[in-house]
C-alpha cells in the first residue's frame, strides 16, 4: 500500500494533517492502494486513528493492529506506527495458532500484557528468539459483532519489576472497544473488515517541544520606557501586569553578558538613523537563548539622524536552530532520523565522513541512501534501539572503508546517530549472512544467528508435517528473502511432495512421486547427501538440460533432509532474483536443513504412533450403547488440539441385570500409552460390573489392577449404578470431577459424592458410595476434566459454566443436548486435553391416567455413543 501525505516521503501516512481531497462524508478519502472510495479508505484511517490513540494513551513508543485476512487462521499487519515497515517484515503475517502473544490474544480473546523482556521471554520465547530486546509491549483483542476481528498492539520501554499499571490497561481496552465498534459500523455498511495487503505505515505526532513564538516592543530611548505586547511577556515570563515597563527593570532579569550586548547593540542601532536591522541572541529566564531583532527610528521633532526610539522583535525559536548549531560544532558526524529511518538533518562532519551532501541524504531512508547500511547485522541494531528504546553501540563497515563507531539514540520522534571513525576490528571475517560484508561486531553474529534459533525453538513445537513445513514457511524464507518453498518426503524410494507455496499452481505435480534414479537436483541432493546451489536460473538450466522450469530468472537452493544418516526427503528454496550465497549462507543453510529433517523425523513418527493410537481407541470407545426401556443415554467424545490426538479418556454404558452402570474415566497422558491403558480399565471395569460386584468393590477392584499393572501410569474413575424403574442410584468417584445432575424443573446442580483418591496410587485405598434417587425426567451429566480446565482459570469456574450451559439449553433431546454442551467446548481454540461426555436421563412416570411418558415424547433419539472429530 502505498498512501502519500503532505510533505511526507511517499509510503507513510501522517495522521495528524493527511491530504483529504473532500470530506469522507462527501466521498473522498486519502489515495492509496485502494484509490479514493470512502469506504475502505475510512478502514484505514479507523485503523491509523485507534493506533495513534492506543500508543500516545499508554506511553508507548510504536504499535499497530492486525486483521483477520481472507485465508483462514492468519493475520495480517494492517496498521504499523513508529516503525519502519521493512524491517519488521517477517511479523507482517501472524498465524493464529503460533505461539506469540498476538496469536494468543486473537485466540483467548484476552489482553496479553508483557512488562519486559524476562516475562516475555518466560511465556513467549519464540518471540524473543526473533526479537531479543528489552521491551515491553500490550496486546488487546479486538472485537467486532461479538466475533474476534484483530488484535491491537502497542509496543514501549521496559518497566522490569513493576507490572503494567490498570490504568494503562483500562485505557488500551476502551480504544479497542471503540474500534470494535467503528469496525461493526463499517461492517454494516458493506465493508469487508479484512486486511491481505502491506501493512499501512502511520507517523505519530511530534512529542511536544517549545513552540517559535514572536513578541514586539517599542523601546524609548531618552525615558528608558518599554511598551511590550502580550506575547513578549509570556516569553520573558512575566503578564502585562508584572511586565517591568522600564529597561533597568528588563535588564535586571537577563545575565550581565547579555545586558551589556543589550546596551552595545542599542547604541549601534541608534546612531545608525536608519532602517539598518541589527540581531543578537538573548538568554531567556528559562536559560533558553532567543533571537533579538532591533532597528532605530525617529520621532516627528527629533534631532536629524538620531533615532529617538528602538523597534524590533523577540523571537523564542524553540530550540530548533540552538539544535543544528550545537551539532555543528560536535567532533562527530551527527544524523537525525525519524521513526521510519528517513534522514531529517545531518552535520558537517558526518557530510565528510560519509563523503555525501546533505542535499544527497536528508529525506531519504537511512539504508536507501547508505545502502551498506542495509546489513541484516546493522538493521537488527536498528530494530534493536527503536523497540529497546536505549541507546546501541557496535562497528560498522561502510563502503568505501573506513569502519564506522555507530551509536544510535532513541526518542519519541526518532533516532540519532553519532559516527566516527574507527579501526577495523581483529573480529572481521566475511558477513555471515550479506557477502562482502563484515560482521562489524560480536553482536552481527548473534543477529545472524538468532533466525537458526528461532526456527530451531518453532520446529520443537511442530508435532505434524505439515505443521513443520508451515514453520520453514514463516522462519527460514523471510530470513533469506526467499519466495517459494518446496518441501519432499522420501516413501518407498520415492520423493512425494509434502508442502509447497510461491510455485504456479501445477508447477511441482510432475515432480511428485519421482524415483531416485530420476536425475533432477532435488533427487540429487538427497541421495549424494550435498546441498545444491544456483545463482541464477540460467545456471541451473546449464547443468540440467530440459528440466522444467517456471521462469527463466531468480535463484534456487536444494537442500537435502537427512537426519541421524536417515533420508527424510528434500527442500528447494527459491528467490526471485538471481544472487548469490556466500559460504557463511551456504553453511547456515545445510545446518538449517538438518533441523528441519530431523523435526520431520519426529512428526513421520508420530503420524504412525498417532494412526496405531486412534486405531485402538477407536476400537476400545463404544460404537453404540444398550437402549434400556426408562433410560436414554448419549456419550460424546472429542479429540484435544495440542500433542498427540488421542487420549486415555474413555465413557460406557453397562446392562447389570435390571440395572444399568454409568462409566467415566481419564487415563493420565496421551498417546498409545493412555489408550493401551484405557482399554486395560474399561475391559476390567466391564468385567467386575457384569459378576455383580457392587460399586465400592468395582472400584477398589480395578484401582488395584492398576497397580498390579505399573504402567507408570493413574487414572480417575466415576461409576454409578442405576436401576431404571425405580431411580435408586449408587455412585462412587475416584478423583473425578463431580458430576452434574438437572432436574425434572430445568434446574441444575453440581453434586457433591464424596470419593476416594485417583486410582492406581493406593491399593488400600477406600471408595465410600453414596445412595439417592434419580426422579423421572432428571438428568445426569458425566464428563472429563477437559471439560472443565482451562489455563490459568479455576477448575470451579469451569465446571460453573458447564453447569449454566446444561440448565439453559432448555427441553431437549439427550442427543441434541450432548451435542450443544460438546459444541461449546469445541469453540476453545486451545483444547491441550480431549473430553469425554455421557449423558444419561430418566424417563418421567406415568401420568395420572396410567400413560407413560416415553421417549417419543420428549423428543429423544434412540441411545448412543459418537466420536466428535
Amino acid at each position: 500500500m502505498r498512501v502519500t501525505a503532505a510533505g511526507e516521503h511517499a509510503g507513510c501516512v501522517t495522521w495528524y494533517g493527511a491530504v483529504r481531497r473532500k470530506p469522507l462524508s462527501e466521498g473522498g478519502g486519502v489515495p492509496g492502494r485502494f484509490g479514493t472510495g470512502r469506504a475502505p479508505d475510512e478502514l484505514s484511517l479507523v485503523l491509523a486513528q485507534a493506533v495513534v490513540n492506543a500508543i500516545e494513551s499508554t506511553g508507548g513508543q510504536a504499535g499497530g493492529v492486525y486483521l483477520r485476512s481472507l485465508t483462514p487462521g492468519l493475520l495480517r499487519l494492517a496498521v504499523l506506527a513508529g516503525l519502519p515497515g521493512p524491517l519488521f517484515r517477517p511479523w507482517w503475517r501472524m498465524h493464529v495458532n503460533r505461539p506469540f502473544p498476538v496469536a494468543e490474544a486473537f485466540r483467548s480473546g484476552r489482553a496479553v500484557h508483557l512488562a519486559d523482556a524476562e516475562e516475555a521471554m518466560r511465556r513467549f520465547p519464540q518471540l524473543m528468539a526473533g526479537l531479543p530486546f528489552p521491551f515491553g509491549s500490550l496486546y488487546m483483542p479486538v472485537v467486532s459483532g461479538g466475533k474476534p476481528v484483530g488484535v491491537l498492539v502497542v509496543l514501549r520501554a521496559a518497566t522490569p519489576g513493576a507490572p503494567v499499571e490498570t490504568a494503562d490497561r483500562q485505557r488500551l481496552r476502551s480504544i479497542a472497544e471503540g474500534l470494535g465498534s467503528a469496525l461493526a459500523g463499517l461492517q454494516s455498511a458493506g465493508t469487508a473488515v479484512e486486511w491481505d495487503e502491506e501493512p499501512l505505515p502511520v507517523q505519530l505526532p511530534a512529542g511536544s517541544s517549545p513552540p517559535v513564538r514572536i513578541g514586539r516592543f517599542d523601546w524609548d530611548l531618552d525615558t528608558g520606557a518599554v511598551g511590550a505586547d502580550d506575547e513578549l511577556c509570556a516569553i520573558l515570563g512575566t503578564g502585562q501586569d508584572g511586565f517591568p515597563g522600564t529597561i533597568d527593570a528588563l535588564a535586571a532579569r537577563l545575565a550581565p553578558e547579555d545586558v551589556y550586548g543589550l546596551w552595545a547593540l542599542a547604541r549601534q542601532a541608534a546612531a545608525s538613523g536608519g532602517p539598518v536591522v541589527r540581531r543578537m541572541r538573548l538568554r531567556g529566564p528559562d536559560g533558553r537563548s532567543h533571537l533579538l531583532e532591533v532597528s532605530g527610528r525617529r520621532e516627528k521633532g527629533g534631532d536629524t539622524g538620531a533615532a529617538t526610539h528602538l523597534t524590533g522583535f523577540l523571537v523564542d525559536l524553540g530550540i530548533g536552530p540552538v539544535v543544528a548549531e550545537a551539532a555543528d560544532r560536535l567532533p562527530r558526524g551527527i544524523l537525525s532520523l525519524d521513526r521510519f529511518a528517513r534522514i531529517t538533518y545531518i552535520n558537517g562532519l558526518a557530510e565528510e565522513i560519509l563523503g555525501r551532501p546533505r542535499s544527497e541524504l536528508v529525506g531519504r531512508v537511512l539504508w536507501e541512501a547508505l545502502p551498506w547500511f542495509a546489513n541484516p547485522a546493522y538493521e537488527d541494531h536498528y530494530r534493536a534501539a527503536m523497540l529497546s528504546d536505549a541507546p546501541v553501540h557496535f562497528l560498522a563497515r561502510r563502503t568505501p572503508p573506513p569502519w564506522l563507531s555507530v551509536s544510535l539514540y532513541p526518542g519519541h520522534d526518532g533516532l540519532t546517530a553519532v559516527l566516527a571513525p574507527a579501526e577495523q576490528p581483529v573480529y572481521a571475517p566475511g558477513s555471515v549472512v550479506s557477502p562482502g560484508l563484515g560482521l562489524g561486531s560480536p553482536a552481527d553474529r548473534s543477529a545472524a544467528l538468532y533466525r537458526p534459533v528461532a526456527l530451531a525453538i518453532a520446529l520443537t513445537e511442530a508435532v505434524t508435517a505439515r505443521q513443520v513445513s508451515a514453520v520453514v514457511t514463516e522462519e527460514l524464507l523471510p530470513a533469506f528473502g526467499g519466495r517459494q518453498l518446496a518441501i519432499y518426503l522420501l516413501k518407498e524410494r520415492h520423493l512425494y511432495l509434502e508442502w509447497e507455496t510461491g510455485f504456479p499452481h501445477g508447477f511441482l505435480n510432475r515432480f511428485d512421486g519421482v524415483a531416485l534414479d530420476a536425475r533432477i537436483p532435488g533427487v540429487e541432493t538427497l541421495t549424494t547427501g550435498r546441498p545444491i546451489f544456483f545463482e541464477s536460473m540460467q545456471r541451473l538450466a546449464a547443468a540440467y538440460p530440459g528440466i522444467p522450469m517456471e521462469t527463466d530468472v531468480g535463484a534456487r537452493a536444494f537442500l537435502p533432509l537427512i537426519a541421524s544418516g536417515r533420508h527424510v526427503g528434500s527442500c528447494i528454496l527459491g528467490f526471485d532474483q538471481p544472487r548469490g550465497f556466500s559460504p557463511e549462507e551456504r553453511t547456515v543453510l545445510t545446518a538449517l536443513a538438518g533441523l528441519i529433517a530431523q523435526a520431520l523425523q519426529r512428526a513421520q513418527r508420530y503420524d504412525t504412533e498417532a494412526a496405531l493410537a486412534r486405531g485402538l481407541q477407536d476400537v476400545l470407545l463404544p460404537h453404540g450403547l444398550p437402549v434400556v426401556e426408562g433410560v436414554d443415554t448419549a456419550g460424546r467424545y472429542l479429540a484435544g488440539t495440542q500433542d498427540m490426538d488421542v487420549g486415555g479418556d474413555w465413557y460406557d454404558v453397562i446392562e447389570t441385570g435390571r440395572k444399568l452402570a454409568l462409566v467415566i474415566g481419564d487415563v493420565q497422558g496421551h498417546g498409545v500409552a493412555a489408550a493401551a491403558t484405557m482399554g486395560q480399565l474399561r475391559s476390567a471395569v466391564r468385567a467386575f460390573a457384569l459378576s455383580g460386584h457392587d460399586p465400592q468393590e468395582v472400584m477398589s477392584g480395578t484401582n488395584r489392577l492398576l497397580i498390579d499393572l505399573d504402567p507408570g501410569q493413574f487414572a480417575s474413575c466415576c461409576y454409578i449404578v442405576l436401576d431404571p424403574a425405580t431411580g435408586s442410584t449408587l455412585a462412587v468417584r475416584a478423583g473425578h470431577p463431580q458430576p452434574v445432575l438437572r432436574r425434572p424443573d430445568g434446574t441444575a446442580e453440581v453434586m457433591d459424592l464424596p470419593g476416594g483418591i485417583v486410582l492406581g496410587i493406593d491399593a488400600e485405598a477406600a471408595y465410600p458410595v453414596t445412595e439417592l434417587d434419580l426422579a423421572p425426567g432428571a438428568m445426569l451429566a458425566l464428563y472429563t476434566d477437559g471439560m472443565v480446565e482451562e489455563s490459568g482459570t479455576d477448575i470451579d469456574v469451569g465446571i460453573e459454566r458447564l453447569r449454566s450451559t446444561i440448565a439453559g439449553f432448555g427441553p431437549a433431546s439427550l442427543a441434541e443436548t450432548a451435542d450443544h454442551v460438546i459444541g461449546r467446548a469445541r469453540q476453545a481454540a486451545d483444547r491441550p486435553d480431549d473430553i469425554a461426555l455421557l449423558l444419561a436421563a430418566r424417563w418421567a412416570a406415568p401420568d395420572g391416567d396410567g400413560a407413560r411418558t416415553t421417549r417419543e415424547d420428549y423428543g429423544a433419539r434412540p441411545a448412543g455413543g459418537m466420536r466428535t472429530p
